[in-house]
């Protein structure tokens, strides 16, 4: 197996090939390890500086970054836009490149605008990490969530992965789409016709509008959250009656009858998308996403910051 990745940015995993995967995969395996440890810390990057640059709220991701980073004993610096130039009406790429001058090595960017990362990619002299850009993708987040899977699983070929709710604004659903689909996965997205985008087909995924049925078919399901942020008008009647026709709780699991992997991206939306009962349960591997999403980025920053300056 290649030893390096072949790209330079994360910018999304439509860009990754199956090599670049499986090292992903194989080096995450190796710093879980070191996370597991009473020492979790190593000095892989200690002359590496990585620049946080959050332009929408996070918590979980920002917070993974962050242990990611020091669990690798790089310097940080996290940016916050509420209180930046931008507000006086500097650009982006002013902002990152004043960053950069202070001899930042990585940047890893949230931001609002599908796009952004590649737009930076193009502009800027520095290694970029997309967390997140819109409503396009969440390359580490679909890493993380295969990674838990193949745990599970082992091999995920020809699994059975179910994608349910708001797969409309959900950035987390076009990763996992791109990436289980390179996989061998076979897709079904559910929900809502006006939750579920035009031509999905597409991508080589399957569409069902009963929650039921898709999870009767899945081995495992990934439970979006509602986008409300993203929404400006409604696109279902009540949050009450979604929850009765797409929510995941104990009577459809009595339903149901088989033994599936229920995952979620976070933040929960208890009693809505999932019940509490569920999202609690062993057969969801939720704080499992949590953990192996410190293990994934490790291994991202790490093998993009190999292309800098790290001795092997």
């Amino acid at each position: 197996m290649n030893k390096s990745l072949s790209v330079s940015n994360l910018l999304g995993i439509s860009d990754l090939n199956i090599n670049d995967l499986n090292l992903i995969f194989k080096t995450a395996n190796y710093f879980k390890e070191i996370i597991n440890r009473p020492i979790k810390k190593v000095p892989t990057l200690r002359d590496i500086t990585i620049a946080n640059l959050f332009f929408e709220s996070s918590t979980r991701t920002k917070l993974s970054f962050e242990l990611a980073e020091k669990r690798l004993s790089s310097d940080i610096i996290n940016f916050s836009a509420q209180y930046s130039s931008l507000n006086k009406g500097e650009s982006l790429i002013d902002t990152v490149n004043n960053i950069l001058a202070m001899k930042v090595d990585i940047v890893v960017l949230r931001h609002p605008n599908p796009g952004a990362a590649f737009f930076l990619s193009e502009n800027v002299n520095s290694i970029i990490i997309n967390a997140g850009d819109g409503s396009h993708e969440h390359p580490t987040q679909a890493l993380l969530d295969s990674f838990s899977l193949i745990e599970k699983f082992g091999n995920l070929k020809d699994k059975n992965i179910a994608i349910v709710g708001d797969v409309l604004h959900s950035r987390v659903a076009l990763s996992n789409i791109y990436i289980l689909k390179k996989m061998g996965v076979n897709i079904r997205v559910c929900g809502p016709k006006t939750l579920i985008p035009r031509h999905i087909e597409s991508l080589g995924v399957e569409v069902s509008y009963n929650l039921i049925d898709t999870l009767k078919w899945c081995d495992a399901v990934n439970m979006l959250r509602i986008q409300n942020e993203r929404m400006n008008f409604n696109f279902f009647p009540s949050n009450r009656e979604y929850s009765q026709l797409y929510g995941l709780n104990t009577d459809v699991i009595k339903k149901i009858k088989n033994e599936i992997i229920i995952l979620h991206p976070g933040p929960i939306n208890r009693g809505i998308e999932i019940s509490s009962e569920i999202a609690d349960s062993d057969q969801a591997i939720i704080l499992d996403q949590v953990q192996n999403g410190v293990a994934i980025r490790m291994a991202v920053i790490y093998l993009l910051a190999k292309k800098i300056n790290i001795n092997d």
